[in-house]
């Protein structure tokens, strides 16, 4: 199901967490929090909407890692009705993308409950003090889905790089921050929150 992230208000703090990586050591934020920002991406495996952006995204977080902006990715989907968002899958799934941050599993998916993430990719850009600066849209370019025959446009991360681009620039965040789209959150049966 088509969904968008909910934009949550700027200014308030990354929550802390703890998850394993695809290898099974525990990553917390603060091993992954750059100098000068951090981005959290909640993505997952098969949506095809993280598909259309993966590539472009890994690219962005590694020319932005020079720069003091960290990253890292983080799969809340229920595996049990979505086994291919598994952990084992998510190691093939970095590696097949030649990811260049951390890609954690959150099984509680209390992580994604207190970020409010609502849809894949959900995109969150902290400042160095951990404050959230920008959260919306990769781009405005859609996959073509089932659901919505886009205009074939290539991902090339507008928003998010200006956003990043601003944050290194110690200028206000982008005023006009648009929501993301994706699929939605899968959420294990009786564990949706409010919002789902």
């Amino acid at each position: 199901m088509r969904w968008q992230s909910l934009m949550a208000e700027l200014g308030r703090a990354a929550p802390d967490f703890e998850l394993p990586d695809t290898n099974g050591r525990i990553t917390s934020l603060r091993q992954v929090r750059g100098a000068r920002g951090t981005l959290v991406a909640f993505i997952c495996n098969h949506c095809p909407f993280v598909l259309h952006i993966i590539d472009e995204l890994v690219l962005l977080a590694g020319q932005y890692s020079a720069m003091g902006i960290g990253a890292v990715a983080i799969s809340s989907n229920d595996v049990e009705a979505y086994p291919e968002d598994g952990p084992q899958l998510m190691a093939r799934f970095a590696e097949e993308h030649a990811l260049c941050f951390p890609y954690l599993y959150d099984a509680s998916q209390s992580v994604a409950k207190a970020y409010g993430a609502a849809c894949t990719p959900d995109l969150f850009l902290y400042d160095a003090q951990g404050r959230l600066y920008y959260r919306g849209q990769f781009d405005a370019s859609r996959p073509s889905t089932p659901h919505a025959r886009a205009v074939h446009v290539p991902a090339r991360g507008a928003d998010l790089r200006d956003a990043a681009d601003r944050l290194l620039a110690a200028a206000a965040p982008p005023p006009d921050q648009k929501p993301s789209t994706g699929c939605s959150m899968k959420w294990k049966p009786g564990n949706e929150p409010e919002w789902a």
